[in-house]
C-alpha cells in the first residue's frame, strides 16, 4: 500500500505572500513606479535629444580616452551598424534600462558585498542566498515583477535589478576578502580606524576585483532586458520579440547583432576602465 505524502502548497504560499505585499504596500510599489519611470523617461529623451552622429562621437572619444583607437573605431562602425539598421531607437531605449538597472544594483551591491565581506556571520547566510539567486531561471524574476509594478519598463527595471546584482555582491567580498592580511596589520599598526581601514586600504586594493563585478552586472543587466521584452520592456529585445511573432527571422537577425555589438561596446569599456585603474 502505498504512503501519501500531502503535497507542500508552497506556490499557494508564494502567490499568498505577492497579494499580501501587492495589497498592503501598493502605495510604496506606485512611488517606486513613478519614480523609476521618471528616471527612464529622462535618461531616454537626453540620449534621444542628442543627434545620432553626436552621440556616437561621444562614445568613440570615451572608448579612445579608455582603450584607444582600436576601440574608438569599432566602436564607431558597430553605431554606424546600428544606425543604418533602423535600430538607433531602440539600442537607446535598452541603454537607458541596462544603465539604470545596473546603477541601482550597484548602489544596492557594493554596500551587501562590504557588510558580508567584514563580517563572517553575514558571508555564511548571504552566500546560499546569491547561489539561490543565480541559479534560478531568468523568466522566472519576470513574474513578481509583474504585481508590483504593471507591464512595461518598470517591471523591467525590477527584475534586472534582482536578477544581474548577484556578481556585483560576491565580486565585491570577494576582493575585500583577498586584501594580503600584512596589509591590514600595518594599517592597525599605524593606528587606522575602521573606516580609514577600509576607505584607504581594502576598498582601493579590491578596486580591480570590484570593477570585474560590475562588468558582470552590466552583462547579466543586458541580457535580462532583451528577456523583459516578454513583459512590455521596450529596446532591442522588443525588436526580437516582434520578429519571432511575425515569424520574421530576418529582422530578428538584425536586432541580435545590435544586442552583440552593444554588450561588446560595453563590456570593452568596462574592461579598459578596469585595467586602467589597475596600473
Amino acid at each position: 500500500m502505498a504512503i501519501e505524502i500531502p503535497r507542500i502548497p508552497l506556490g499557494d504560499w508564494i502567490e499568498g505572500g505577492l497579494d499580501f505585499l501587492t495589497t498592503e504596500y501598493s502605495g510604496v510599489t506606485r512611488g517606486i513606479s513613478r519614480i523609476t519611470q521618471t528616471g527612464i523617461s529622462g535618461l531616454n529623451d537626453g540620449l534621444m535629444w542628442l543627434p545620432e552622429w553626436a552621440l556616437m562621437a561621444i562614445i568613440a572619444l570615451l572608448c579612445w580616452s579608455l582603450a584607444g583607437i582600436r576601440l574608438a573605431i569599432g566602436a564607431i562602425i558597430g553605431l554606424a551598424l546600428i544606425w543604418n539598421l533602423d535600430l538607433w531607437d531602440p539600442m537607446i531605449e535598452s541603454l537607458t534600462l541596462v544603465v539604470i538597472a545596473t546603477l541601482v544594483a550597484v548602489v544596492i551591491a557594493l554596500p551587501v558585498g562590504i557588510a558580508a565581506a567584514l563580517s563572517e556571520k553575514l558571508y555564511k547566510l548571504i552566500m546560499p542566498v546569491l547561489d539561490f539567486m543565480q541559479t534560478m531561471p531568468a523568466f522566472v524574476y519576470l513574474i513578481p515583477a509583474i504585481p508590483f509594478f504593471g507591464i512595461g519598463s518598470v517591471s523591467a527595471i525590477f527584475a534586472t535589478v534582482i536578477f544581474s546584482m548577484p556578481p556585483a555582491i560576491r565580486f565585491t567580498t570577494l576582493g575585500i576578502r583577498q586584501v594580503p592580511t600584512e596589509l591590514i596589520e600595518a594599517s592597525d599598526a599605524f593606528g587606522s580606524t575602521r573606516s580609514q581601514k577600509l576607505f584607504k586600504v581594502q576598498l582601493p586594493l579590491s578596486l580591480p576585483t570590484v570593477m570585474a563585478g560590475i562588468n558582470q552586472t552590466i552583462m547579466l543587466a543586458l541580457s535580462m532586458v532583451v528577456i523583459a521584452a516578454m513583459i512590455g520592456a521596450d529596446g532591442l529585445g522588443n525588436e526580437v520579440w516582434r520578429a519571432i511573432q511575425r515569424l520574421r527571422p530576418g529582422d530578428g537577425f538584425e536586432a541580435g547583432i545590435a544586442v552583440v555589438i552593444l554588450a561588446m561596446l560595453l563590456d570593452r569599456m568596462t574592461q579598459a576602465f578596469r585595467k586602467k585603474r589597475k596600473q
